[in-house]
């Protein structure tokens, strides 16, 4: 969220002593993230110690705290645990928000700092070991499956039928529109290719693991002493492992290298591992799908937004990018690759 909430700083000052024991002397907003449920600040305390409040508004998962507290106590550094309330849960209440506290690290994502190969080795290091965490039965049945759901196809497709009978007088709308219209048959092709591959897995029995979700460049944080961490766990899922790594070499990692390049920098420390090439394909095309039923959902059915509705069409925009996010998710799709040195094979 680029623009704050309509929360009163008092309010907050007052959830924090009455969540976490905390007199806050300072609240500082924060205009990060593409997140318009998610509104973050720095918090600092009367004896100068900083701390990172997220607030979020709609849909709340508990295992979205839960989780990322489990795997950081298994010992997965490149964590950031949320902190507990004095009742010991792991998030707040402030109005119609749940307030998550965690320390504040300082630092910088991957969207403003090129990953180095430490980066790259300790990303994959970290991404093996929450694949692999034995995760206790309670917590597990606590995180969604993966469903293959048409959810997001189905919201894409009622878009592009309404903008054909529908007016819209906001600019952004209107930009969104115009997109929408221009690039309608490759959409479609899009959503014809999800569907397809859907299909083929829901035959397949693949093995479901922990997965992030969201492992795009703005969601890796890397701290002025180059320390790398895993943030924003707002929607674990059990799935194929291919949830995840779809990422290196999908074109969301911002590392300005060739999608072969990101993947010769991660697996070694990932490690050898069979990758389901039509699993690759299919999260990196619903990817794209999830995205732009998002945005037309942000901006179509508001005017709300501010500064953030002109970052989602930005992003949207860029889906449609020579070399970018849909072309690759097209190669990685028609390409059979065979074992890399790296130690990834695709079936």
């Amino acid at each position: 969220m680029l623009e704050p909430p309509d929360i009163q700083e008092a309010n907050i000052v007052a959830c924090m002593q009455d969540e976490y024991g905390l007199s806050i002397n300072q609240v500082t907003f924060l205009s990060l993230g593409a997140d318009v449920h998610t509104a973050v600040y720095r918090v600092d305390t009367n004896d100068g110690a900083p701390y990172f409040l997220k607030l979020r508004s709609g849909a709340f998962d508990p295992a979205s705290v839960a989780l990322p507290k489990f795997l950081s106590d298994q010992g997965i550094a490149q964590i950031i645990p949320p902190i507990a309330t004095k009742t010991r849960q792991l998030w707040g209440e402030l109005g119609t928000y749940k307030t998550i506290l965690y320390p504040f690290v300082t630092g910088k994502n991957a969207y403003e700092v090129v990953l180095s190969d430490p980066h790259w080795e300790a990303l994959g290091t970290a991404l093996k070991k929450i694949h692999t965490a034995k995760i206790p039965v309670t917590l597990m049945n606590s995180i969604r499956r993966e469903t293959y759901s048409e959810k997001g196809r189905e919201t894409v497709k009622m878009f592009l039928n309404r903008i054909e009978g529908d007016t819209f007088d906001d600019p952004i709308a209107v930009d969104m529109t115009v997109i929408l219209r221009s690039k309608r048959m490759e959409i479609l092709n899009l959503i014809g290719r999800v569907e397809y591959l859907a299909q083929k897995l829901q035959t397949q029995s693949l093995e479901l693991v922990v997965c992030h979700s969201d492992l795009h460049a703005g969601n890796i944080l890397i701290e002025t002493d180059g320390t790398l961490y895993i943030v924003d766990w707002d929607e674990p899922i059990l799935a194929p492992k291919e949830r995840d790594l779809m990422y290196m070499g999908g074109g969301l990692l911002a590392s300005g290298l060739k999608p072969d390049e990101e993947e010769t920098l991660f697996y070694p420390a990932y490690g050898p591992t069979n990758v389901n090439a039509t699993a690759l394909a299919y999260y990196r095309y619903e990817r794209i799908i999830q995205d732009i039923a998002a945005y037309c959902e942000e901006l179509l059915l508001t005017k709300e937004g501010g500064e953030d509705r002109a970052q989602s069409l930005h992003y949207l925009k860029s889906n449609f990018l020579p070399n970018h996010t849909i072309d690759i998710a097209y190669r990685s799709d028609r390409t059979v690759w065979g074992e890399i040195s790296s130690g990834i094979n695709l079936l």
